[in-house]
């Protein structure tokens, strides 16, 4: 069975680093589902904007890997020592590298510039990201609030305080970025397994790189900038 892409995404992160762990986790995050030409069909998204939430299945694009899969691999939120059987975590490195994400679906326009597009929120997806299927989120049958979740359970989603300087804030505070930035770097993008106060981190949103600094669970701001390809 062959299969290609009917859409892509952009979003504001050009690069993994950064991006949530999992859908719906920073919900401030705003995504566009632009549909390849041959799906440029109005009638195609004909009564989706009678839904909430939608589930985007698409393809792990920066994670291909040419050696083939591994039964096994090393979650990044139990430290990156501790295996776990691929079938078992949402890791990119599988044989098939699908994602499935639930989104909120904030919009439909049906007849863009560039044909329909979807407005979706809290997607945990890079820029660019092609999308295989886009399905209905029907919470009769995909809602189990009772589910176990095996390992999972015993894990906290781990945040952090964000502390902004105030001549960065002033700077920045009212552009359209602002909000879901701080939202993202709440969630603490580090991996798991790091934990030097000394280190500044970096990462790359909405044409900014931001640097950071993380100590005693707070993020530090160290400095906004316009990213040098936009300049």
């Amino acid at each position: 069975m062959e299969i290609k892409p009917i859409a892509h995404i952009r979003t504001d992160f050009p690069e993994k680093f950064g991006i949530p762990r999992q859908s719906g986790l920073s919900p401030e995050l705003t995504g566009f589902v632009v549909f390849e030409e041959d799906f440029r069909v109005p009638a195609a998204v004909e009564g989706l904007d009678g839904f909430s939430h939608i589930w985007l299945l698409w393809e792990f694009s920066a994670n291909r890997r040419s050696s083939g899969w591994q039964p096994t691999v090393r979650p990044p939120r139990l430290g990156g020592n501790s295996h776990m059987g691929v079938f078992a975590t949402r890791s990119p490195y599988r044989p098939n590298p699908l994602g499935l994400s639930c989104v909120r679906l904030e919009k439909v326009i049906p007849n863009g510039p560039e044909g329909p597009v979807l407005v979706v929120r809290g997607a945990d997806l890079m820029d660019g990201t092609p999308i295989y299927d886009i399905k209905p989120y029907i919470k009769y049958a995909d809602s189990h609030p009772e589910a176990v979740c095996g390992y999972v359970d015993t894990l906290a989603e781990r945040t952090v305080k964000v502390v902004v300087p105030d001549e960065i804030r002033s700077e920045f505070e009212d552009e359209p970025f602002y909000r879901s930035l701080l939202d993202t770097l709440s969630l603490d993008p580090r991996p798991s397994y790091h934990d030097d106060p000394s280190r500044v981190y970096g990462m790359s949103y909405a044409s900014h790189n931001v640097k950071f600094t993380v100590a005693e669970g707070v993020l530090t701001v160290k400095e906004i900038s316009l990213d040098d390809k936009n300049h």
